[in-house]
């Protein structure tokens, strides 16, 4: 198996510390969300290959459970064969018996025949069980061989994956990093006031927010900023509805969980971005925890269907 040691390790290695003479250029957004992508990939390829293993696996043992049981049933005629077959020939040679019926007692008659008959249908039945054991050996050795095998893989592809994962976890700390401070933030961490400006009519904040949002997540549908002739911070230029769905519908467990994501990415870039609260799923967070909010009477109006983020 073909695993992406020389692209982790590279990788790993970029991020060391380096003497003053040696520092290479601080990596650009851009190119640390391209290792992120491409070290996801590689990790997601390293678990498709463990789990075809583990099929691969499954397949070889149950053709093995299927080996034993034509085993036992092709032991079981033998048995049956033999039986028959040692029946006969003690009749055959007991020839005072007045038992034994006179077709088996005469050199002549069909006894013979029929002996012989019984003794090929025996031999048939022996190269049947033999062919058996060793289909069931072969089957056996197979599963045995796999479950070697899918040990040593799974130990190794752990371990690929934890200096893989070690190396994601560190590109998005720096990704996190690279998120910006927010327009008018002051020394104790308040924020100023800020006009709506531009053609979208928000403030500066929230446009670098929204943008912010739109780098960090493929967001599914539009996102509604400012709205005229509501209440909060929709006409005041500062809160953005990112939706997750359309039409007052509920949204798919897909973009269910890219909400999660988005709001808690929120969040936790509240001090840097400037974010006053975010409202998701009928609840509430300023900063120091969700708390239920009062139903209001649909799935919109309830923020089950978009993330709502307010900016200072």
């Amino acid at each position: 198996m073909t695993l992406a040691i020389g692209l982790i390790t590279a990788a790993a290695v970029a991020f060391l510390p380096a003497t003053a003479a040696s520092a290479a250029p601080k990596p650009s957004e851009a190119q640390l969300r391209a290792q992120l992508k491409q070290l996801n990939s590689k990790v997601d390829k390293l678990i498709e290959t463990y789990n075809l293993k583990r099929v691969e696996l499954a397949k070889a043992q149950q053709a093995a459970k299927a080996a034993k049981e034509r085993l036992a049933v092709a032991e079981q005629t033998l048995a049956t064969a033999e039986q028959r077959v040692a029946d006969i020939a003690s009749m055959r040679y007991q020839s005072h018996d007045p038992s034994v019926p006179a077709v088996l007692l005469s050199a002549d008659s069909g006894g013979v025949a029929l002996l012989e008959q019984l003794t090929a249908e025996q031999q048939a039945v022996v190269q049947g069980v033999a062919k058996a054991r060793d289909d069931k050996k072969s089957a056996s050795d197979q599963a045995a061989a796999l479950a070697t095998q899918i040990s040593a893989d799974a130990k190794q592809v752990s371990a690929q994956r934890e200096e893989a994962q070690d190396v994601i976890d560190d590109i998005q700390k720096k990704l996190q990093d690279l998120v910006p401070f927010g327009p008018g933030r002051s020394a104790n961490g308040s924020w100023a006031p800020e006009l709506p400006t531009g053609s979208d009519n928000i403030t500066a904040r929230t446009r670098l927010m929204k943008a912010e949002v739109g780098k960090a997540f493929k967001l599914p549908f539009e996102v509604g900023c400012f709205r005229a002739g509501s209440s909060g911070e929709h006409p005041l230029g500062r809160a953005c509805d990112f939706m997750m769905s359309t039409g007052g519908t509920t949204p798919s467990a897909a973009n269910n969980a890219l909400g999660d994501r988005i709001a808690a990415w929120a969040l936790e870039n509240k001090d840097k971005l400037g974010v006053k609260y975010v409202i998701w799923k009928q609840r509430i967070n300023m900063g120091s925890g969700w708390r239920a909010m009062a139903d209001r009477g649909s799935i919109t109006e309830n923020h089950y269907d978009h993330v709502h983020i307010s900016m200072n």
